[in-house]
């Protein structure tokens, strides 16, 4: 689930859920408690040396939320180099900007409920069945 997580990016995580964007508390507001499709997501959840701003274990799908300093050409190399780095570990990232989350929020929703119906999913094992009667 943490693929490996520095121990010292933990207490950075905190840190930024103490300190969240106002486009964060906003798609927050929206993903928070199983609101969509009933998957679980995590805020500012720490993966190998990046801390990801949502995270759904169940889908492996990350949500990233990108301010205006994702504009500059470098941190644009560094979050395609992530990408990369994290879809290589077999996870998946969606990126929205600070504009769509508070342009369209429903739209945004839309494009995560549509990511996640193409989750692969596989039936719990019926234990019962592997019990000795």
């Amino acid at each position: 689930m943490f693929y490996g997580a520095n121990p010292k990016l933990f207490e950075f995580s905190r840190t930024l859920r103490l300190n969240e964007t106002e486009a964060e508390k906003v798609i927050w507001e929206r993903l928070k408690k199983k609101q969509v499709m009933g998957y679980r997501f995590r805020r500012q959840h720490p993966i190998m040396y990046f801390i990801a701003d949502f995270y759904c274990h169940t889908t492996k799908l990350i949500i990233e939320i990108d301010g205006k300093v994702h504009d500059i050409r470098e941190q644009y190399e560094y979050d395609q180099g992530k990408d990369f780095e994290l879809m290589e570990q077999g996870l998946r990232v969606l990126r929205f900007t600070n504009d769509q989350i508070f342009s369209d929020i429903d739209t945004v929703i839309t494009t995560i409920k549509q990511e996640l119906s193409n989750t692969q999913k596989f039936p719990k094992r019926n234990l019962e069945v592997y019990q000795k009667k």
